[in-house]
């Protein structure tokens, strides 16, 4: 490999992880697009009631966010994101559609800024690969997660993801069984493990299966 090749996939796993700068858009744009399969499933498990309150971790452009509203236009909703890009992004796109209803917030991606027992639901699609340390990270959410309250996390399997050349840069890659594991060290309960796969379209344009699994906590 070339080093402008490796310093090309070095720049999109960066993206990726932390979108920045007007490539971000870009990047952001396209994870909404590529993703958005995989963020509906999710936004279905986690079964939203009347005045929920939900917390998403890596809300990126924040494009999906009226999905949530389409179920449940009574819940209020906070948006949490390293990118101060994305931060600015969703809040210029979304936040006037909803302003009683949803706020945006920065953080390290290690802390979650609330008190215990705040959030009735909380959902992530796509972020633990980058967790520094994703019991701890696990255990924050736990800990501000209402009783009887619902987190889904879900993921694209390692399986999938290894193929891609960026991954190799900044990405921890997960099967089932992996984040399974995980998930036992801490005090989460496993209500369902939900694996699925959709047809997503390639760089070439081609439609290729795409395996990813939800895990729905509880505590």
């Amino acid at each position: 490999m070339t080093q402008e090749k490796e310093n090309l996939l070095r720049e999109i796993a960066l993206q990726l992880s932390h979108p920045q700068g007007p490539k971000g858009v870009e990047i952001a744009d396209m994870m909404h697009e590529t993703n958005i399969g995989m963020t509906s499933a999710a936004i279905q498990l986690l079964q939203l009631e009347p005045h929920d309150t939900v917390l998403e971790l890596g809300h990126g452009n924040g494009k999906h966010i009226p999905l949530l509203f389409n179920q449940q236009n009574s819940i209020s909703y906070c948006g949490l994101e390293i990118s101060e890009l994305m931060h600015t992004s969703a809040s210029q796109a979304i936040a006037d559609l909803y302003p009683e209803q949803v706020r945006f917030h920065l953080y390290n991606g290690n802390n979650l800024p609330w008190q215990a027992h705040t959030f009735t639901k909380i959902f992530t699609v796509n972020t633990v690969y980058f967790w520094e340390n994703p019991i701890e990270m696990l255990e924050e959410i736990y800990r501000v997660l209402q009783a009887q309250g619902r987190f889904c996390l879900t993921f694209a399997h390692k399986d999938f993801m290894q193929p891609l050349p960026f991954t190799k840069y900044n990405f921890t890659l997960y099967n089932p069984s992996d984040i399974k594991n995980i998930i036992t060290q801490t005090a989460f309960r496993i209500l369902t493990e939900k694996p699925q796969v959709e047809k997503i379209k390639n760089n070439a344009g081609e439609f290729i299966p795409r395996n990813f699994t939800t895990f729905v906590l509880t505590k």
